[in-house]
């Protein structure tokens, strides 16, 4: 198979080699004429002008031009670079073990077959750069011009973007994980509450039949099994309300929070309060459920994680957004958190806010606690 190149790319690349035989040829003409010859000082207003960084260096690895855009790149001035050894500006990975100029000359490594990555040196610090070497030889002078990129946005795309494919990959795995889990969870709950109930009630009935008239022993038997029959009512509404709250059906979103809110005070003793306006939650149902398991992933993260006394929740309507806050006085969450690989809550969270074409920021409250801030927009979502 033949893999065709952009023709984009190839003339982008045409045009940079183009640059770097008129920076070395450049340099050759003003070494034997100066700044007398026209053509050359017409080269040199186009090296100057070039937006991408130049730079040519002698067969001593000593810079002999350098145009405006790599004077900025590297944080010094022009003069700054001329007559300095390139090894100042450019150093070969780690593991390359040579020159600048060797290893520019040597390995690959870049988009195209001409790029060469190592690694520029500014006054604060080292950033990746990517380059393109040309070699001129004229009046028994050879000169390697390079063309070089900062690829420090790149790189951080890059790894960006490859940390949210691995989180989506563990999320994808978790998820599977977790509906294995409620299956099971659910089944043992059936079979443990509502079966064992059920089983009892039927051995009830066969002794009721078998009492017949006896009022004091079907007095006994209807009491156990009227307790028994609440018993699987109560058990029947848990389950359904771990599956899917019924006030998020019946009475909406702010009294299924409402709801959620108890829940959470009564079994983790957190105090918790609700700020909000129940006409400013009265959403169509894919954004009150997306909403609810938000702010409950919010509050099992508070139980687990935070060793909290206080959490505030907060939602209120701004022009076409609703913006909700959850706020607790916990130990705080950092940046390395948030990377964990187990943090599968939070990007539960991201992916039902991004679904709804949403923002969420999460971090500290002034250095206390955590506080997570959500914009969602709902022009379309409003019943």
């Amino acid at each position: 198979m033949t893999l065709q190149r952009n023709p984009r790319r190839r003339g982008r690349g045409a045009a940079l080699f183009a640059l770097g035989l008129l920076g070395g040829h450049l340099v050759a003409r003003l070494n034997s004429d100066g700044y007398g010859d026209v053509p050359a000082r017409h080269s040199r207003r186009i090296v100057d002008n070039a937006g991408e960084a130049i730079i040519s260096a002698d067969e001593f690895s000593r810079v002999v031009l350098a145009n405006p855009a790599a004077a900025a790149m590297f944080g010094v001035s022009v003069a700054q670079m001329l007559g300095q050894p390139l090894a100042r500006f450019i150093r070969a990975p780690a593991d390359a073990g040579h020159s600048p100029l060797d290893h520019f000359q040597g390995g690959r490594a870049g988009r195209r077959a001409t790029d060469y990555a190592g690694i520029g040196i500014r006054p604060n610090g080292t950033f990746p750069i990517e380059g393109s070497i040309t070699d001129a030889f004229q009046d028994g002078v050879t000169l390697y011009t390079i063309i070089l990129r900062d690829v420090s946005e790149r790189q951080r795309v890059q790894h960006k973007l490859a940390r949210s494919h691995d989180q989506l990959r563990q999320l994808s795995a978790a998820l599977q994980t977790i509906r294995e889990e409620e299956r099971t969870h659910i089944s043992r709950e059936l079979h443990d509450d509502l079966g064992q109930l059920l089983a009892s009630l039927r051995m009830d009935l066969t002794l009721l039949r078998q009492a017949g008239g006896n009022g004091g022993d079907t007095a006994h038997l209807i009491a156990g099994m009227d307790a028994n029959l609440l018993t699987a009512i109560a058990s029947l509404r848990r389950i359904a309300t771990n599956l899917r709250p019924r006030a998020l059906d019946e009475g909406g979103l702010y009294f299924a929070l409402q709801g959620l809110r108890d829940d959470f005070v009564e079994r983790h003793g957190i105090a918790c309060e609700l700020l909000a306006d129940e006409a400013e939650l009265r959403l169509d149902d894919a954004a009150s459920t997306a909403i609810f398991r938000i702010v409950q992933e919010a509050l099992t993260n508070v139980a687990r994680h935070a060793h909290a006394s206080h959490v505030i929740l907060t939602l209120y309507r701004s022009n076409h957004d609703l913006l909700v806050t959850i706020r607790d006085d916990g130990r705080g969450i950092v940046d390395a958190d948030m990377e964990k690989a187990e943090s599968l809550g939070l990007v539960g969270m991201r992916e039902r806010v991004w679904a709804l074409k949403g923002e969420i920021s999460i971090g500290t409250d002034n250095g206390v606690g955590t506080r997570i801030d959500i914009v969602l927009p709902i022009a379309g979502h409003t019943v």
